[in-house]
């Protein structure tokens, strides 16, 4: 299946691995515009009637639909994970002895992680009572 894009012209043909990322890959239309196009395509066509020479167009052009929907839903739920197992590290160093870049100051400093925060940008530490230490600054736990 291809498509034509209503601002340039240009046809495009879907790609897998694409979805949840957007236009990151240069292509002329993001995951939910091609979205878009697809389900237009669907509304209008008829499954009794097929308006090409392969009857198996719109099962084709389902299994897409399908696949675009599930790659987007791996993502969100990979990304979903990830910020999970990010805010268990770092609760796992409460009261451990860290090594540590300061944020501030850029010298290397040791303590203990007091407290976590959770923010929009992941967890951070509270060593020694300076906040706001992210985790990938620690070096070594003991």
């Amino acid at each position: 299946m291809s498509f034509t894009t209503p601002t340039t012209g240009a046809t495009a043909a879907p790609t897998s691995g694409t979805a949840a990322t957007g236009n990151a890959s240069g292509l002329p239309v993001n995951s939910n515009q091609f979205l878009q196009m697809l389900m237009a395509e669907l509304k209008n066509q008829n499954p009794m009637s097929p308006n090409s020479s392969d009857p198996m167009q719109f099962v084709n052009e389902l299994a897409q639909f399908t696949s675009v929907e599930q790659q987007t839903y791996t993502a969100e739920s990979t990304q979903s994970m990830a910020a999970g197992q990010n805010n268990a590290s770092a609760i796992a160093l409460i009261g451990h002895s860290v090594n540590y870049t300061d944020p501030t100051t850029g010298a290397a400093g040791t303590g203990t992680v007091e407290a976590v925060d959770f923010t929009s940008n992941g967890p951070t530490l509270t060593i020694n009572g300076t906040s706001g230490i992210a985790p990938s600054t620690v070096n070594e736990v003991s």
